[in-house]
């Protein structure tokens, strides 16, 4: 178009636009009919495009992996907090003057000190002949009882203040009976649980993991030794601490259930650990809505991953975490950016909205907790969280069939019915995916619900919908690379995301809490 028919088209335009006296920046509509007609026009911004420029900067190996507190997590939030800025998103964080984005705590680092097992005049040392996981209530040495049970189900009241001891025959029991085995003992109140490994397995269990157990753990604060222990020995701490022989444990081990023993009466345990304060930051962007803006619906992912392992196996080093979960947080950089692009033409959202990455998710939910624990907007006002955790790869499933219009949709029910039903509607009519509720289903023994920050709103009574890929080979992996993520099939998902989101913001009611599923 030549340069003087451009100039008429825009004066034809403006004097159009100033007879309509359509919505703008200024004079907002809260006409819902009118804000779902426009959804479509925003949620087309959010581009495989756009997605793939973010991702291929935050998931580079400039950003070393993100490990909660270091200097790529420090880079990452700069990034996301200048498009936050840049979209005009306020920083609601008022506590924190010096970046309003930031909402910024201190979680404790900690290492493994010195360790050891004293049983007579015996002594056994830690990540030698045993190796912990996890908690350490023993951070100073102290006198202790052992008990044995065969099974979790045997783990009684009696417990109390005790080592359970347990045997395993094989390494793959570790799966089966872990889980069971310390909720048991957390429960009963004892001190830990002792897994007996025979040797072999020991030994390669002990290699494998000898290096991880030297890389810092991370804990919300004060909060790193709460809870029981978990300890895998040598048959021969095994068998002193049940007083007997590694043969005698040997010959009753594939009789476990029937076994019994008279356990050590002179145990002593240091599994000592040297903490230090680690200062992390959620990053906030936050638009405050029109008629309704009291009332809060939050859009999340995580924006940590784990950082460098200089002991990994081959050349590459870095964990990039592309899937997991740079590929939720572009999303929600992208819906952000939508949502403001609406705001300025005059479709705001009613109820406001809340963008929030996290951090410390791969440490164990901990900077969802932290904001759960300590929200800036009310949680009585907070309507729902839209959580994106691993978008845009394929699954071992669907790689089967070369499948990638799924998306496992999970716990979008479980406190709303309405929800759920939001979500199918928003679906059907502008995005078309197969949604997948496999890991939906209470009996999943994945429990994929209680694994991602969306739990930390849910076990407040919040409903939740939560996005997921699936898992595959890169998982925790250093291939878990931008160039491996199907940007189109991830900016399916990111608009299914936004229409949810923009429904949840300008519908007339507040969705209903009516449900309560495992």
């Amino acid at each position: 178009m030549r340069r003087h028919n451009l100039y008429a088209a825009l004066m034809l335009a403006a004097v159009g636009y100033g007879c309509a006296k359509g919505p703008s920046a200024s004079n907002p509509t809260t006409d819902v009919a009118k804000l779902s007609e426009a959804a479509p026009t925003y949620a087309e911004t959010i581009t495989a495009e756009d997605l793939s420029k973010h991702l291929h900067i935050i998931a580079s190996d400039e950003y070393e992996g993100r490990n909660t507190g270091d200097k790529g997590q420090k880079m990452a939030a700069e990034y996301i907090a200048r498009e936050f800025r840049e979209d005009g998103l306020m920083g609601p964080v008022k506590a924190n003057t010096a970046n309003p984005y930031y909402q910024t705590f201190d979680l404790e680092k900690s290492t493994w000190g010195e360790g050891h097992i004293t049983i007579g005049n015996e002594k056994y040392l830690m990540m030698q002949d045993f190796f912990p996981f996890g908690s350490s209530p023993f951070t100073t040495e102290q006198a202790v009882q052992a008990v044995y049970a065969a099974d979790a189900d045997k783990v009684t009241a009696d417990a109390s203040g005790k080592i359970v001891v347990t045997l395993l025959a094989s390494p793959d029991e570790i799966q089966t009976k872990m889980r069971p085995f310390s909720a048991a003992a957390e429960k009963a109140g004892a001190k830990g649980v002792a897994f007996v490994l025979p040797a072999d397995a020991y030994r390669a269990m002990a290699e494998r993991f000898s290096h991880r157990l030297k890389q810092p753990s991370v804990s919300q604060k004060g909060k790193g030794n709460q809870g029981s222990a978990t300890l895998f020995t040598t048959p021969t701490v095994g068998a002193a601490l049940l007083g007997t022989t590694p043969e005698k444990l040997q010959q009753t081990a594939q009789n476990a259930s029937t076994a019994s023993f008279t356990p050590a009466s002179d145990i002593r345990i240091l599994m000592g650990r040297t903490t230090e304060p680690l200062s992390t930051e959620n990053v906030l962007g936050y638009m405050e809505g029109t008629d309704k803006k009291d009332e809060v619906v939050v859009v999340t992912a995580h924006y940590d991953h784990v950082g460098i392992d200089e002991e990994a196996e081959g050349g590459d080093k870095i964990y990039n975490g592309a899937n997991d979960d740079g590929s939720g947080t572009v999303a929600v950089i992208e819906m952000a950016e939508a949502f403001a692009q609406a705001k300025k033409a005059g479709y705001g959202p009613r109820r406001s909205v809340l963008f929030m990455t996290v951090t410390g998710e791969e440490k164990g939910l901990l900077g969802s907790e932290y904001y759960s624990e300590n929200p800036i907007f009310p949680l009585e006002n907070t309507v729902a969280d839209v959580n994106i955790d691993m978008i845009g790869r394929m699954d071992y499933e669907h790689e089967k069939t070369n499948d990638s219009n799924y998306i496992y949709v999970i716990g979008a029910d479980k406190l709303s019915s309405e929800l759920h039903q939001i979500n199918e509607e928003m679906n059907e009519k502008y995005v078309n995916l197969k949604l997948d509720y496999t890991f939906n289903d209470e009996n999943d023994p994945n429990r994929f619900y209680y694994r991602s920050d969306h739990y930390n709103f849910a076990k407040h009574g919040i409903p939740i919908v939560f996005y997921f890929n699936g898992v595959h080979d890169d998982y925790h992996q250093p291939g878990d690379e931008p160039d491996k993520i199907i940007y189109p099939y991830a900016e399916k998902v990111a608009r299914l995301a936004f229409h949810v989101a923009w429904e949840l913001a300008n519908r007339e009611n507040r969705i209903v809490v009516d449900s309560n599923k495992k």
